[in-house]
């Protein structure tokens, strides 16, 4: 079988936990920051991790990562 390649956009933006599940950024900390509280957007400085319903998408898109 050849190999598969890897989601490049995707290799990106997810990074993979030593137990599978995959981290994401949060979204909304781009532009028009200024009508957001600074509680928001200092909570929006953290990683997620990504929901149970998109994992499986993530497992096929990333299969060595």
């Amino acid at each position: 079988m050849p190999k598969l390649k890897s989601h490049r956009g995707a290799a990106k933006r997810f990074k993979r936990t030593a137990s599978g599940k995959f981290l994401r950024a949060k979204a909304f900390k781009r532009h028009i920051l200024t009508s957001k509280s600074t509680k928001r957007k200092r909570s929006l400085r953290k990683i997620a991790l990504v929901s149970d319903g998109d994992q499986m998408k993530l497992e096929r898109m990333l299969p060595y990562k």
